[in-house]
């Protein structure tokens, strides 16, 4: 299991990469493996997320509301990509890892670390989708594959499966990173997700 802070290292790369994506992107109307989702669905959805974990982060708590998706343009796609990340980043980077914090958007209570991880499951998924949109590669360090796996597995798990995630598909042993994409609905050879 990581540190918190090598988490935090490799939160710190997701949000990088995804940023260096961002910088490739010509056409926000490119359907993404999120069903129904566009680029600028997608990295408005990305915006909102990381704006509402900085101020969860940051105050202990944040409404609903804080985690909205925000309207992205090519004009205001970096600014606003870089805006967020470099705020959820300086949020975890100060926190105290044991602090339990409320996630309204979730409805529980979990750990600064726990949120963490989260994010970085988040970061690194939807980093594979914007890289998979835009017709490019992308897989994560094996550390980050191992946490996401792990997590995704749990998610996996659970009764009734999660609103956030398509349904998971089976693994196949082959290979850690797409095992972990098939546990969150998303099929490497396929590419349906949500």
């Amino acid at each position: 299991m990581l540190t918190f802070q090598e988490m935090l290292t490799e939160y710190d790369q997701a949000l990088d990469e995804t940023g260096s994506l961002a910088s490739r992107v010509d056409d926000l109307t490119v359907p993404t493996p999120c069903a129904g989702w566009d680029l600028a669905d997608l990295f408005g959805h990305m915006v909102g997320q990381n704006l509402g974990f900085a101020a969860a982060v940051t105050d202990g708590d944040a409404p609903v509301a804080a985690y909205a998706s925000v309207p992205i343009t090519l004009e205001n796609l970096s600014h606003r990509w870089q805006e967020s990340a470099t705020r959820v980043r300086d949020a975890f980077g100060a926190a105290d890892p044991e602090a339990t914090i409320h996630l309204a958007e979730f409805g529980f209570r979990p750990t600064v670390t726990v949120a963490l991880g989260m994010q970085l499951l988040d970061a690194a998924v939807h980093a594979w989708d914007v890289a998979t949109a835009l017709g490019r590669d992308y897989r994560p360090p094996g550390a980050t594959v191992t946490v996401v796996l792990d997590m995704a597995r749990k998610i996996a798990a659970r009764p009734g499966g999660t609103p956030v995630f398509a349904a998971p598909l089976d693994e196949r042993g082959e290979d850690p990173w797409g095992d972990a994409l098939r546990l969150l609905g998303r099929d490497p050879d396929g590419l349906r997700s949500a």
